[in-house]
């Protein structure tokens, strides 16, 4: 089937669940890659993202999460059962990325309307880019499937290099001798050497 379909979404939702089991209490308040957000709130975004784009892929245009852009994400929000909750959210958002019809037309998520195609993309983009954000707070290991980056890179180089209000920030300087996951991060604004004792406190 995945062949069939633009983008594969098991291999950076196996990512995140592998992720998750990493992830103790005492992390939900550490720093993240995307600033101002701790743990917790990255957690709580993945949840409300993982809703909305699987109502995306559905055609729901009247549920929440797909009229209106979503909440500031915060830890305060998060379910205290979001060790189960969120492997299930994310297992539905790849199955209905799955069915053929999902990529076609048009989709709605936080209020934005676009081609399913570039839904579809930017949904894979968040699960890829947040599962490296989440193993690099927490200190675990990440390594994205090369398939997946290189739809990514490809997606990633149409954004400008400034940046992309509520998308991405301005394209970050590259380390030597780069990685293909490297180049991914460094579009998206985010920095590859990032570590948690670099963050602002």
């Amino acid at each position: 089937m995945a062949d069939r379909l633009p983008l594969d979404f098991d291999p950076p939702v196996r990512q995140v669940r592998n992720l998750l089991l990493g992830i103790t209490d005492d992390h939900l308040t550490a720093p993240t890659p995307c600033p101002g957000w701790s743990v917790g709130d990255l957690l709580d975004h993945l949840l409300g993202l993982g809703w909305a784009f699987t109502q995306a892929a559905n055609k729901k245009t009247d549920a929440s999460g797909t009229t209106a852009p979503p909440p500031a994400p915060a830890a305060a929000h998060l379910t205290p059962h979001w060790r189960i909750r969120l492997p299930v959210v994310l297992d539905d958002l790849s199955r209905a990325w799955k069915q053929p019809a999902a990529w076609e037309g048009t989709s709605q998520a936080g209020g934005v309307t676009m081609p399913a195609a570039v839904t579809g993309a930017v949904a894979v983009n968040e699960l890829t880019m947040h599962g490296w954000d989440l193993a690099r707070a927490t200190g675990q290991e990440y390594a994205a499937d090369p398939r997946i980056l290189d739809h990514l890179l490809e997606f990633l180089a149409q954004y400008p290099p400034e940046g992309t209000p509520g998308l991405f920030g301005p394209h970050h300087p590259l380390p030597d001798d780069p990685t293909q996951l490297d180049h991914a991060l460094a579009l998206t604004g985010r920095n590859p050497h990032w570590r948690p004792t670099t963050a602002a406190h």
